[in-house]
């Protein structure tokens, strides 16, 4: 006589194969940036913008864009940094890269975000601007303990799952 295995351990078996696969899937560093590369990093957790201004430096030529309304950092006064304050979410930060990225006819940008953001990130960006290349430039979690690392990939992975049924805000 066979068996059946209850659909809340599939649905659980599921969804803990999908997460693995979902952080396995993730850049797991900066690809190489180019000297006048235009780097956008997102706001909302205090590693992004000193990983981004770090890169930035790196640049002979690079513009950096902080997107979102999470700026603390004094970067006003810095050459080559320009701050967009007026989007909320990861969708509306999308929105207003592709505002920058369409009038300035960036054909390249490069995205700075945590890692465990990266994968949504990327994905809203590349439904809107699927021509343009977006490099993956992922600030590391490192030196985080375990189970905060672990709430927050579980999170973004829950947002990642929503994000793929359509539901971009929220």
């Amino acid at each position: 006589m066979m068996k059946y295995i209850p659909l809340s351990l599939v649905i659980l078996f599921c969804f803990i194969l999908g997460g693995m696969v979902f952080k396995s899937v993730t850049p797991p560093r900066c690809d190489s940036l180019l000297e006048n590369d235009n780097i956008f990093v997102l706001t909302g957790d205090v590693r992004r913008i000193p990983y981004a201004i770090k890169k930035l430096e790196t640049l002979k030529y690079g513009q950096l864009y902080i997107i979102g309304a999470g700026t603390t950092t004094n970067v006003l006064d810095m050459p080559h940094v320009k701050v967009e304050s007026l989007s909320k979410s990861t969708y509306q930060n999308a929105l207003a890269i592709k505002q920058i990225v369409q009038k300035r006819k960036l054909n390249r940008i490069v995205i700075v975000t945590t890692e465990d953001h990266m994968n949504r990130s990327l994905y809203l960006l590349r439904d809107e601007l699927p021509t343009t290349d977006i490099i993956a430039c992922p600030a590391s979690l490192s030196g985080m303990p375990t189970p905060g690392r672990v709430k927050r990939w579980t999170i973004e992975y829950l947002k990642y799952i929503v994000t793929l049924f359509g539901i971009k805000e929220g």
